[in-house]
């Protein structure tokens, strides 16, 4: 094997690795902790949720165990951003996931990203009592403030 040859196969391991370790990031095992997806046929109560430059609004959210909710995001900021629903413990791990893969794709029930002036949803039931965030993971937006609280009760 070349030198050349060689050492592009390495790139090729190295890339698969990074693939690999990202996709790990995103797998949910057991199901996710915030609940689950919601069903686009029963009835959600609609939030809105305004993502700006670096905070949510509003910033605090309540539900009931059971509640469906339909989240329309609204990135009115100047950059992208997320809104990824789980445990603060997830969204860190995640977190750093992105660290080493800003520009990760994400294809999760319980998030979306918006680039500047566009809009979205998501629609989840909090099927699981407890205090959940929502955080951009984009590097840096998370550690400016962008987080947001649901309590589940």
């Amino acid at each position: 094997m070349t030198h050349k040859l060689r050492r592009a196969a390495c790139g090729i391991l190295l890339a698969a690795i990074a693939f690999s370790s990202a996709a790990a990031a995103h797998e949910q095992h057991g199901g996710y902790a915030a609940g689950e997806p919601g069903d686009p046929k029963k009835p959600a109560r609609k939030i809105e949720i305004l993502m700006n430059e670096m905070d949510y609004s509003p910033a605090v959210i309540d539900v009931k165990r059971g509640e469906q909710v339909r989240f329309v995001l609204r990135n009115i900021g100047a950059e992208a951003h997320e809104f990824l629903l789980a445990t603060t413990a997830e969204n860190l791990k995640h977190g750093e996931a992105m660290k080493k893969n800003p520009d990760m794709e994400h294809d999760e029930p319980n998030g979306l990203r918006l680039a500047p002036k566009k809009s979205g949803e998501v629609l989840w039931k909090f099927s699981k009592p407890g205090t959940f965030e929502y955080s951009c993971l984009i590097p840096t937006h998370r550690e400016s403030g962008m987080i947001g609280k649901v309590v589940v009760k």
